[in-house]
């Protein structure tokens, strides 16, 4: 027994119209083509589908069972091409994100509610537990998108910039550092630094300025939360490093200070990796847009 997807639609179309006319009218087909699919389906399946010498046409208890099939199963295809029409066009598909960096999730947060709005049968997830294997994720199709500040020549992957960022260094207003027009490595060697809890690798304090300068500080706590680090620094626990986006809102708060990181200042730039061939699907390209768009509120603020 070979059924096929025309056969269920006819068997509903009939029972839907009650007649043979109109089911040929609605399938555009004519009504002697569909008395001879009907009795295609019949002579496969070994049983009569409809009550013969019955007005209007009924089906038969088979009949039932195959409409019943037919309920169930077309609709679900009918998902399934619109699921597969809206991949094509871009207009629909999944966004799962790995982030590298800790501290943007409070930046990224406003960029996704502001992107769930246009893109709302995209499947938006942020999956940190990847976050430092991130990069093997996305080849392995486990996520969509990387948010990262170390690009890396990686075949099939695509890293597009988002936008520029400066780690600085924050202290209680009180502290004896706030009166220093700068900071160098050496002046954390006496210092309780206060980190997120990531390998310090990731943190841009130790891979920009005291691995390179070999200082160690006098100890580091690591805090989860962002407000949790600047509670702590406000009372004098200890002094943090954090990106210029994140401590917008302390700036011009009396109980804090923020300097740049050695006379120059250190400059850093974020990346959303892709894989190649992605990148520019719409809803990827309009979350990257967004993105730097909520970057540059941010740092103006």
């Amino acid at each position: 027994m070979h059924i096929e997807f025309r056969h269920l639609r006819t068997i509903k179309a009939i029972h839907d119209s009650g007649g043979l006319a109109r089911a040929a009218d609605q399938l555009n087909i004519t009504q002697s083509a569909l008395s001879h699919q009907i009795k295609g389906i019949e002579d496969q399946a070994g049983v009569e589908l409809f009550v013969r010498r019955s007005k209007p046409l009924k089906l038969s208890s088979s009949g039932m069972r195959l409409l019943a099939a037919a309920e169930t199963i077309l609709p679900q295809v009918a998902a399934l091409e619109a699921e597969f029409e809206g991949l094509v066009a871009g207009k629909s598909g999944r966004l799962h994100i790995a982030i590298e960096c800790h501290a943007c999730f409070e930046w990224l947060l406003p960029v996704l509610e502001e992107f769930r709005k246009a893109w709302p049968d995209v499947d938006v997830d942020i999956r940190p537990g990847l976050a430092f294997d991130a990069l093997p994720a996305l080849r392995k199709e486990e996520v969509d998108l990387v948010i990262s500040s170390d690009p890396e020549d990686l075949p099939g992957t695509d890293f597009t910039p988002l936008f520029d960022y400066e780690p600085v260094f924050v202290a209680a207003s009180s502290h004896p550092l706030a009166q220093k027009a700068f900071i160098e490595a050496k002046d954390f060697e006496g210092e309780t630094l206060i980190t997120y809890p990531v390998d310090r690798e990731r943190l841009d304090v130790f891979s920009q300025l005291l691995t390179p300068n070999k200082v160690e500080p006098k100890t580091i706590r690591q805090v989860e939360l962002t407000a949790v680090i600047l509670l702590l620094v406000a009372s004098n626990r200890g002094v943090a490093v954090l990106p210029d986006w994140v401590v917008r809102q302390v700036r011009y708060n009396s109980d804090y200070v923020t300097l740049p990181l050695t006379e120059t200042g250190i400059t850093r730039r974020l990346y959303a990796a892709t894989r190649t061939g992605e990148t520019n699907l719409p809803f990827m390209a309009h979350l990257i847009r967004l993105a730097r768009k909520e970057a540059v509120k941010l740092q103006r603020n």
